[in-house]
């Protein structure tokens, strides 16, 4: 049976560890609470907002994620991919999404505000009209992903092959061009 919680605040909870099943969340507010190696499996979270939680290792297998805010939260090795598909859209503001993996979702539209976003599984990923506003990109993995009209202005250390993306109309600084060209192993000067 499903419990459901609506327009609930949820402040200061150690969830770290535990398995919560079927529970659907609406219109929820989690802040400073710890999932740190929780199972969140077979839950579904709508227009719910995180604020300075933990996720290190999360499970989120089958986890609905609808309209989902993340601002100042450790959002370590989760497996977003193993996330139910539909209707899925989130956004982060802060965060740390070091390790993680968004493996074939389909993520348009989605705002990464300064987060650090190192060794993250964006392959086949569709990241059409995304922004990577002030992320650290360091060794995050693109490959077949849709970046057409992604912002990555004033992202850094991105690496990634134009020819193995789609990325018409994708949006670089002229510093951030050299991460376009490392396959060819040059040095560019800029004067």
């Amino acid at each position: 049976m499903e419990t459901i919680h609506e327009n609930k605040k949820f402040e200061n909870i150690d969830y770290s560890e535990k398995t919560i099943v079927n529970q659907e969340f609406t219109d929820c507010e989690f802040i400073n609470c710890n999932f740190t190696k929780s199972d969140l499996s077979y839950n579904s979270l709508m227009d719910c907002s995180f604020r300075g939680c933990n996720f290190s290792l999360t499970l989120l297998n089958n986890t609905g994620i609808k309209n989902i805010s993340f601002s100042d939260c450790k959002i370590v090795g989760i497996d977003f991919s193993k996330c139910n598909n539909f209707l899925f859209a989130v956004s982060f503001q802060n965060c740390h999404l070091d390790y993680s993996s968004f493996f074939q979702k389909k993520m348009k539209k989605t705002n990464f505000i300064d987060c650090s976003i190192k060794e993250v599984d964006f392959v086949e990923t569709d990241l059409s009209m995304s922004v990577f506003k002030n992320c650290d990109l360091l060794d995050t993995t693109f490959i077949r992903t849709i970046l057409e009209k992604v912002d990555f202005r004033t992202a850094k250390n991105y690496s990634f092959d134009p020819e193995l993306n789609r990325i018409k109309k994708a949006r670089f600084s002229y510093l951030g061009i050299t991460g376009l060209l490392a396959k060819y192993d040059i040095d560019i000067e800029f004067n």
